[in-house]
């Protein structure tokens, strides 16, 4: 009976000894979190989807409150919750925050299967990355779209999709977040996200082709070919022509669409701007005399 009473004892003792030892250590060794972390986190949408440059919502609401700490939290934004949201989180925090232009994804590639016609039969793993690694793909251009489908997996909100006529991807301007998903996927960079532009009004060149004018030209009918007479035209130094294709920088355009008039290849584009008003016709001869008569 007093052996086990004596093991008892010395049980309890172990355990007690043990209980304080952990209580100490976790004391002295506790990592602190700042509350304002989940509160911040409470605001941010939870897509997890990278594009604000973290792992996570965890990892940008951390940042926040460490960029609140030291004075400032610009440059900081989440693209999905969008000016709302980041305006909610600068008013928890006790920050001002610079509201940035809105951005969208623009796939810069116009060379759908009329113009881009196939030359090869593509018959492994049906992904681009895959069909990338492999060569050209199946049409002549190594730089365009190869349209199988890569950037339409990344999107977690359902923003892209690929056109079955024209083979290339699609983007919707109203589901777009702008979280750079797409643009990590394509392994050719055809995707490039950019300013929305007042009205969601944009004027971009949909081409990469690196190729000079008369290879870019017949792999594709629409390619840039780097002529340059975009940059004559362009009065706000908005374009650039580097390794046989133009660029239009969209903080420095103006929107004129001069540079969509000259473009011997239709290369450039101008989205959601209004028809343009047909040119008054000019009376024939017999109209002419009519009206006199």
């Amino acid at each position: 009976m007093d052996f086990i009473l004596t093991a008892v004892i010395v049980l309890g003792g172990i355990g007690l000894i043990a209980a304080i030892v952990l209580f100490v250590c976790s004391k002295k060794f506790a990592v602190y979190e700042d509350p304002r972390i989940g509160q911040v986190s409470e605001l941010l949408p939870g897509a997890n989807c990278g594009g604000c440059g973290f792992a996570g919502c965890g990892g940008m609401a951390d940042a926040l409150v460490k960029g609140a700490d030291l004075g400032s939290i610009d440059g900081l934004n989440c693209p999905v919750g969008g000016s709302e949201v980041m305006g909610q989180v600068a008013d928890l925090l006790g920050m001002a925050i610079a509201n940035g232009d809105p951005m969208v994804a623009v796939v810069r590639c116009n060379g759908s299967c009329d113009l881009r016609p196939k030359v090869n039969e593509y018959s492994g793993l049906r992904t681009c990355a895959a069909m990338n690694a492999c060569g050209a793909g199946e049409t002549a251009c190594g730089f365009g779209c190869l349209g199988c489908g890569d950037c339409v997996e990344a999107c977690q909100f359902d923003a892209i999709h690929i056109n079955p006529e024209t083979g290339l991807p699609e983007v919707d301007d109203d589901k777009c977040t702008a979280c750079g998903a797409c643009t990590k996927a394509c392994p050719r960079h055809i995707i490039e996200l950019r300013k929305k532009g007042p009205k969601n009004r944009r004027v971009f060149v949909s081409c990469v082709n690196k190729d000079k004018g008369a290879v870019a030209m017949k792999a594709c009918k629409a390619a840039c070919i780097g002529c340059g007479k975009c940059v004559k035209e362009c009065k706000f130094e908005a374009i650039t022509v580097e390794n046989n294709v133009s660029y239009i920088d969209f903080n420095k355009c103006r929107l004129c669409k001069k540079c969509v008039e000259v473009c011997p290849t239709k290369a450039i584009h101008a989205v959601n701007f209004p028809a343009p008003k047909p040119a008054p016709s000019t009376p024939t001869t017999e109209e002419r005399k009519e009206e006199t008569a």
